[in-house]
């Protein structure tokens, strides 16, 4: 499925956005209208090897998936791999390039895709739909990603992993 995208201008720091959409534990913040289920597949919510599991909410086939970040290149590109399907045997890539722009202006482009390698596989994305209903995904996350960071609200309480010890020493 795809490669598709979604890209929008945002009225905030190339840096703060970045660090938003670096940090797996914000994610749900932007992204639960449409990936469900989300939770950590680590302790550390962001930087390489961060990585979390969720469920894509398609009206046909919801699937779960897996992501983690691969690449991090600060505050220009992230790109994650992961897989998801029957057994985890579809790999996925996403990609979010950051580029400055006038002003205080940042914009956001995110490109997903698919590989499947099984026919099978293949089939029950273009007969579900799944490219569909991600791409408007992603683009009401764009939407809900601008309105967050400009509004200047304050985040709400990010995702992390249950029953984890955020002491480094082991002793709260």
């Amino acid at each position: 499925m795809g490669p598709f995208g979604a890209e929008i201008e945002i009225d905030a720091p190339r840096e703060r956005v970045f660090a938003i959409i670096a940090d797996f534990g914000h994610r749900p913040s932007f992204t639960d209208h449409f990936l469900i289920g989300f939770h950590l597949t680590r302790i550390e919510s962001s930087g390489i090897g961060a990585g979390a599991r969720f469920r894509v909410g398609s009206p046909l086939r919801s699937v779960w998936m897996d992501t983690a970040i691969a690449e991090l290149e600060k505050p220009y590109r992230i790109v994650e791999r992961g897989h998801g399907g029957r057994a985890n045997r579809i790999p996925s890539t996403t990609v979010w390039e950051l580029t400055e722009g006038a002003g205080s202006l940042t914009g956001v482009r995110v490109s997903h895709w698919t590989e499947p390698s099984s026919p099978l596989d293949r089939a029950l994305e273009v007969v579900a739909g799944n490219s569909v209903w991600e791409q408007r995904g992603w683009h009401q996350a764009l939407r809900r990603l601008r309105d967050r960071l400009e509004s200047g609200t304050v985040a709400p309480a990010p995702v992390v992993v249950a029953g984890g010890n955020p002491h480094a020493t082991g002793i709260p």
